[in-house]
């Protein structure tokens, strides 16, 4: 009698697409495919739209989200060419700090559906249910539609997932982009048939032109994976890997080509950069700078290497599991690595080819090469990256329970599952011991529950098939409990600002950037009634009040504040209006940078009269204080100084020929806290705001103070 290998269990999927047994297209998109059981359509149909539901609840409550891209999306929504470089303003001054594809499918919607909350975040959310789909895709060919549903729900429930889905920072389209690499690279598994090889290698360069080098992390351990296991000859599988290359730098280079050849004099000034170069930026600042902390330009370097800490949080091989970064991807994460290990180990005999075992090595591999990147890491690094885990973790988990579950009557087996689940009860209890006062009682719950589930799971081998289908239930449930939670809790607040994170209150500690830490005004409309995360509470008529957190608001301790003497206001020289000029900024070191601030009735009226007349209706240090003005009024704003200021464009001699020109109308003060930008005080932005100031003159609204560029001073 022949024995059957334990992933026989798990047929491979067929090399050809079975035809659609009731005919067309849309016909098998409701019934599914001919091999899958009756319920699995409806019930993945069901999911996906309680994804879609969930994640569009309350969308509007985080208003223009991060201003900073909000204004770049404005400007692509009114001009083709701010559209295509990704700039921060419709008469093209500068561009943000990333390459614009995670900017085009919002400044779609934008020009669509008209400037409002809606329209810059849902196709975000339509993000987050793309990848859900692709995640089910993926799972089900080779596990089962219950995999896939399990693995659906993980990703859901992953609070920095529904942060990150719902919002407009860049890391939402990696992550989709990133997951659809994956689900390629594994179809080319199948039959070695190389168009999904190349499909892979065009999501890589879209990815990169979403968030540059960290589209690569995934490329090593897939490209081994793809070398050593596909169903073909090695030559075919390195030529197919050219291919694939080649396919990347296609879709990831041309913009990068166009770009640089362009001239320099009649495009915007790459933001983020130190000499107007898209490479410079790729290398620098956003490459290999994020790594060894040597960001020129960047708003504060990073903690250096080992376990030092620095402006960014500790590094190590704890990053993902420590006060800062563990609440909002960790819950599973202990579970994944351990189902990791027993796919690896339940498959290890099987042939070269085998695509459960290549599963496994597929999405772990991705988990850890970006985990230990982002441990290490020194240089920038927000709690909000740590998205990218999400779809890999819950991968792993789908097809680890799954094969447990089916070799449950094996001691080990039943075992391994029982000890996962026990160690994420007492894992998910440690989570939500950090934030003591959110449901208190709901850690217990938990621990407890999640310790009856893995007794249940360890007599699985010996008890009946609804003891043991109970008992996961009981387990699964308990942990997945603590990340509901904390996701329901995002869902249910807007977020503003830069810096971000999931979770209620205090989930986070990481300089308390995500919580209130950071000094500044109260964010733009449309605001959220319960908006947090950088920007005050959208209270007392929109005009916003300085969180708490004071001064240590920058991670790592208030850099800024700290260089600059604790300055009021925040951003370079203080926020629009700055703090002691009666406006929004607050007390913390970086107020202006995290968020722009609110913008009066009268400051705007002020910015609107005459504005068609001038190329730009205002000019304003850093890129989240012109965001604001823009956003608010509907007309370009410069950005002096891009992100934070430090970038030397324009310069001095060229920003007085813009005046001279008239096509600036009123400079934003920056401020009492002094005028000068990130730089220092030789830096251009200094420079532009000392030459205003002594020139020009001064010219208030409500307690902003702006400078009017068409009158000298007599």
């Amino acid at each position: 009698m022949t024995t059957l290998h334990p992933t026989d269990r798990f047929p491979a999927p067929p090399t050809t697409a079975a035809p659609a047994a009731d005919g067309p297209f849309l016909r098998r998109v409701r019934k599914g495919r001919p091999e899958d059981p009756r319920w699995a359509r409806p019930a993945f149909l069901a999911l996906l739209l309680a994804i879609a539901l969930a994640y569009l609840w309350n969308l509007s409550a985080s208003g223009y989200a991060n201003s900073f891209y909000s204004a770049a999306v404005q400007a692509g929504s009114q001009s083709w060419k701010a559209f295509f470089f990704g700039s921060l303003d419709a008469a093209n001054a500068i561009t943000v700090d990333k390459p614009p594809a995670t900017l085009w499918p919002m400044a779609l919607s934008v020009r669509i559906f008209g400037l409002s909350s809606w329209a810059i975040l849902a196709p975000q959310v339509l993000m987050g249910v793309a990848t859900a789909g692709v995640l089910y895709a993926a799972v089900r060919r080779r596990f089962g539609a219950a995999a896939g549903l399990m693995t659906m729900a993980v990703f859901a429930l992953t609070p920095v997932a529904a942060l990150m889905f719902r919002f407009n920072n860049p890391d939402a389209l990696l992550a989709l982009l990133m997951t659809v690499t994956v689900y390629c690279v594994l179809r080319a598994l199948e039959n070695g048939r190389t168009k999904w090889l190349v499909w892979a290698g065009v999501a890589v360069g879209l990815a990169f032109l979403s968030k540059t080098l960290q589209a690569f992390l995934i490329l090593p351990p897939l490209a081994v994976l793809y070398a050593v296991c596909a169903p073909t000859t090695v030559r075919k599988r390195f030529g197919q890997l050219g291919l694939s290359a080649l396919a990347m730098v296609v879709a990831g280079g041309w913009w990068v080509a166009i770009v640089e050849l362009w001239p320099a004099s009649s495009r915007p000034y790459i933001g983020g950069s130190q000499n107007n170069s898209f490479l410079e930026l790729t290398f620098g600042y956003n490459g290999l700078g994020r790594i060894s902390g040597n960001e020129t330009g960047s708003v504060g370097g990073g903690g250096g290497g080992g376990q030092s800490g620095g402006q960014w949080g500790e590094t190590g091989i704890g990053r993902m599991f420590n006060s800062e970064i563990g609440s909002q991807i960790s819950w599973l994460l202990p579970a994944a690595l351990m189902l990791l290990v027993a796919g690896i180990w339940i498959t290890w005999k099987a042939k070269r080819t085998d695509t459960a075992r290549a599963a496994f090595l597929a999405w772990g591999g991705s988990l850890l090469m970006t985990a230990v990147v982002f441990s290490f890491m020194a240089g920038i690094f927000h709690q909000y990256y740590t998205v990218a885990l999400a779809p890999y973790i819950a991968a792993l988990v789908g097809m680890g329970v799954t094969v447990l579950w089916e070799e449950r009557a094996k001691w080990a087996a039943s075992g391994v599952l029982g000890a996962t689940v026990a160690v994420t009860a007492l894992w998910s209890y440690v989570l939500l011991g950090r934030t003591p006062d959110y449901l208190p009682w709901l850690r217990w719950a938990v621990l407890i529950g999640g310790l009856v589930g893995a007794a249940g799971l360890l007599l699985a081998a010996r008890a009946g098939r609804r003891l043991a289908f109970a008992a996961v239930v009981i387990g699964f449930v308990a942990s997945l409990a603590g990340p509901t939670a904390y996701t329901l809790s995002t869902l249910n607040t807007g977020h503003q600002g830069s810096i971000v994170t999931a979770g209620p209150s205090g989930a986070s500690t990481m300089g308390g950037g995500g919580r209130g830490g950071p000094g500044g005004g109260g964010g733009m409309q449309p605001p959220g009634p319960n908006s947090r995360n950088g920007q005050a509470d959208q209270q007392d008529g929109g005009t916003g009040r300085p969180p708490t957190g004071g001064q240590g608001g920058f991670p790592g301790g208030g850099r800024q504040g700290q260089a600059q003497g604790n300055q009021q206001g925040g951003m370079p020289g203080g926020g629009p209006g700055g703090a002691a000029e009666g406006g929004t900024g607050g007390g913390g070191g970086m107020g202006g940078l995290l968020n722009g601030s609110s913008v009066s009735s009268q400051a705007k009226k002020l910015l609107e009269k005459n504005a068609d007349a001038y190329t730009w209706a205002a000019a304003a240090i850093g890129s989240q204080n012109a965001a604001s003005y823009q956003l608010a009024t509907g007309d370009p704003v410069m950005a002096i100084g891009g992100f934070n200021g430090s970038d030397p464009s324009p310069t001095l001699a060229q920003f007085k020929q813009y005046v001279e020109d008239g096509r600036i109308h009123y400079f934003i003060s920056s401020g009492t806290g002094g005028m000068g930008g990130m730089g220092g005080d030789s830096g251009t932005s200094s420079k532009i705001s000392s030459w205003v100031e002594d020139t020009f003159e001064k010219v208030t609204a409500d307690s902003s103070t702006f400078y009017d560029l068409t009158r000298p001073k007599s």
